[in-house]
């Protein structure tokens, strides 16, 4: 068996972010799935079917498994934890100094409701929904988004 067959033999994964009911074979698509074989145009077209439900262009996180005889079968996620979040407050980008400079303010409620979302990604059916909303709000401060309670906002 030649040192080339033995990895061809192996399965692959490939992670992606692709905007939602907007797959194509240009970049990252095209590349990502050509160099190990696999026809583009059947992944674009069976992503842009699963992820029609959804508005278009958001970022899906996508998980794809290609096997040795070149087939696949993938997972969509929800969208980047970041990506929620600067929508949230209505930015771009987050700070580059987040102990310094803030971006925007949320509530506890808007945490809990990323948090919510994050939850129905596959492989977080053990995880506690405490423990999602920790790691949203850690994500949070360290992109400069100041996390307050409800009333201090109506306050403010």
């Amino acid at each position: 068996m030649s040192a080339k067959k033995g990895a061809q033999a192996t399965t692959s994964i490939v992670r992606l972010l692709v905007p939602a009911g907007k797959a194509s074979p240009s970049p990252p698509v095209g590349p990502a799935l050509g160099q190990r074989g696999v026809k583009t145009m059947d992944f674009c077209k069976q992503f842009n079917d699963r992820t029609k439900q959804y508005t278009q262009g958001i970022p899906m996180r996508v998980i794809l498994t290609v096997r040795p005889d070149r087939t696949f079968s993938f997972i969509t996620k929800t969208p980047p934890t970041a990506w929620m979040l600067l929508q949230a407050v209505g930015q771009e980008k987050g700070t580059s100094r987040p102990s310094h400079t803030t971006i925007g303010e949320l509530t506890i409620k808007h945490i809990y409701e990323i948090a919510a979302i994050k939850m129905q990604d596959p492989g977080c059916e053990d995880t506690t929904h405490e423990a999602m909303c920790s790691r949203v709000l850690n994500q949070a401060r360290g992109m400069g988004i100041n996390v307050v309670r409800g009333e201090d906002v109506a306050a403010a």
